[in-house]
């Protein structure tokens, strides 16, 4: 208890901001389903809560003072698998098409301040699984992992957004999504969208992580 509270306290203003964006985006949408009498972006809490998740287990592993090589590479596979939750939200775009008209920029606000508060979330989960990793392995070029990580995050994108994959199916039919993995690593030129898509969206991320640890920084 003592640990969560003390966590609190050195993360206030990082929680305090969490706090006010994502406020923000539930006011927002509370607004849209009462203006155009419609609950169909109420889908987008579901999403962040799954965006949540990952800053939450790196938050937990903050409060571990003696975190085990083992236990850290088990919640890292964990944190990994429900990272890519977090950038989806920016896909959630795609449904803007079918809104009201009248109030399509509402639907537009409504969209990017839950994408906002994921992408958000993401990056500081992402500086912090990055501080837990730098000190309990110190020869692993953190760098470059974050780089790979953050193209996977665009390929997991892609199998949730176009292939509808979940994170609890790498536990519930994992064999049905390594095959469908399989089958893109290997047959590339069949599958170019999905190279595409991960290579560009992982880009996009990479610019973003680029932005925000500078901004971080400064």
């Amino acid at each position: 208890m003592e640990s969560i509270k003390a966590l609190i306290q050195n993360k206030f203003k990082t929680l305090s901001l969490v706090t006010i964006a994502l406020a923000f985006s539930v006011i927002v949408l509370i607004v849209r389903m009462k203006l155009n009498k419609s609950f169909f972006f109420l889908f987008l809490i579901w999403n962040v809560f799954l965006a949540i998740i990952p800053y939450t287990v790196t938050m937990y592993l903050d409060t571990k003072s003696n975190l085990s090589k083992i236990k850290l590479v088990f919640w890292f596979l964990v944190w990994l698998a429900f990272l890519p939750n977090a950038p989806y939200i920016v896909t959630d775009l795609i449904h803007i098409r079918i809104g009201n008209d009248s109030l399509l920029w509402l639907d537009v606000l409504v969209v990017l301040s839950f994408a906002l508060s994921g992408l958000f979330l993401f990056y500081l989960s992402i500086l912090d699984m990055q501080k837990l990793i730098s000190e309990n392995f110190k020869r692993i070029p953190v760098e470059s992992v974050t780089i790979l990580v953050l193209f996977l995050c665009g390929f997991g994108v892609y199998l949730g957004r176009f292939l509808r994959y979940n994170s609890w199916e790498i536990i519930s039919q994992p064999h049905i999504l390594i095959s469908d993995i399989i089958d893109i690593v290997i047959a590339p030129f069949q599958n170019f969208e999905a190279w595409f898509f991960t290579l560009g969206f992982g880009m996009f991320l990479v610019v973003g992580y680029w932005m925000f640890k500078n901004l971080n920084k400064s």
